[in-house]
């Protein structure tokens, strides 16, 4: 499990740097600017729930420990 989320942690970075050299930053919201965008808010948000997913499962382990011992 820890390597498939660190795998998609990387595809979400992947896209997010993908989609900024897609953006026109003259006009940012037009066009095939705003599909960019809405691609690197997605990626983000995908990025951040990835993390919480990992800050989550390692606060569970230790808690797992503290009871068992």
């Amino acid at each position: 499990m820890k390597i498939l989320i660190r795998i998609l942690i990387l595809v979400s970075l992947g896209m997010a740097i993908f989609n900024g050299f897609q953006v026109d930053w003259q006009s940012p919201l037009e066009g095939q600017s705003a599909v960019a965008i809405i691609g690197i808010m997605a990626s983000l948000c995908a990025l951040l729930l990835l993390v919480i997913l990992t800050v989550s499962k390692k606060i569970s382990a230790k808690l797992k420990r503290k009871s068992i011992t």
